[in-house]
């Protein structure tokens, strides 16, 4: 894949870092610069940072897990806002705000037990 100017400005900053901190001569910076100024693919960059450690050492912990608990307070208001426009449709249409008041209501039951059942089958958090 070819080489963007960031990521040779990216390599080249990197390899800065690398000889502020004693890791190249001035000899071995100056002509790794020259190649990756020259560099047209980020395999001729990674070929020059392969022999020096991480710049930036990445996190050393396990990733965090997302949280599942449901988002119930979003959807009551959904909920409300539905059953709230379908009573004041009409006098006529009375029964309809019974059938969304009992949609909303299975809906978030059905989004309660499934949290709840994926929770207890992903185990305990670490």
């Amino acid at each position: 894949m070819r080489a963007s100017d960031a990521d040779r400005d990216a390599v080249l900053s990197e390899l800065s870092e690398h000889f502020q901190a004693g890791r190249l001569t001035a000899a071995e910076f100056d002509e790794r610069a020259g190649q990756a100024l020259a560099a047209r693919t980020w395999g001729e960059l990674r070929d020059l940072l392969r022999d020096l450690p991480a710049a930036r050492p990445g996190p050393t912990g396990a990733p965090e897990r997302p949280s599942r608990r449901p988002a119930l307070l979003p959807v009551a208001v959904l909920a409300g806002v539905g059953i709230a426009v379908a009573v004041s449709a009409g006098a006529a249409h009375h029964i309809w705000g019974f059938w969304w008041l009992l949609l909303a209501a299975l809906f978030i039951a059905r989004r309660v037990t499934w949290y709840a059942g994926a929770s207890m089958r992903s185990g305990p958090p670490a």
